[in-house]
């Protein structure tokens, strides 16, 4: 491990990566619960909470992981956040009816004090701050 994967998890970094972690963990834990509990009542909204818990799953992971590679995991990992934050958040704004139950990403995280919209912008600059280090690396 070099000193560009060390300094990619201190700082900024380091916050972001606990908060990525804490939303995989609230993500993942609301998903399971909606599917096991009543997955028929909002089949598309519940899977999509899974689907938000496993971005986020994979993006904490690809903040930690040391190496050019996970920096591109990241980056795709996040960019993607934030398109379903962005889709989902305005389908459910516009027809709510979509979706009967909110999601992770429902009016752009609403139900999580809209850190899914403002998360992937953070996430998004720290990692384009961070290119330099990585460019270097290819």
């Amino acid at each position: 491990m070099d000193s560009t994967d060390t300094r990619r998890r201190l700082g900024i970094g380091r916050a972001l990566i606990a908060v990525y972690g804490v939303l995989a963990l609230a993500a993942t834990g609301r998903s399971f619960v909606q599917i096991v509990t009543r997955f028929d009542e909002a089949p598309v909204a519940y899977a999509l909470s899974a689907l938000a818990a496993v971005v986020y799953i994979v993006a904490t992971v690809a903040l930690i992981a040391p190496g050019r590679g996970w920096y591109l995991v990241a980056w795709a990992t996040i960019g993607f956040e934030f398109i379903g934050v962005l889709v989902v958040g305005a389908l459910s704004l516009f027809d709510p009816a979509l979706f009967p139950d909110d999601t992770v990403w429902s009016f752009f995280g609403r139900g999580y004090l809209f850190i899914p919209l403002v998360l992937p912008l953070l996430g998004m600059w720290w990692l384009w701050s961070q290119r330099d280090r990585f460019a270097r690396k290819a």
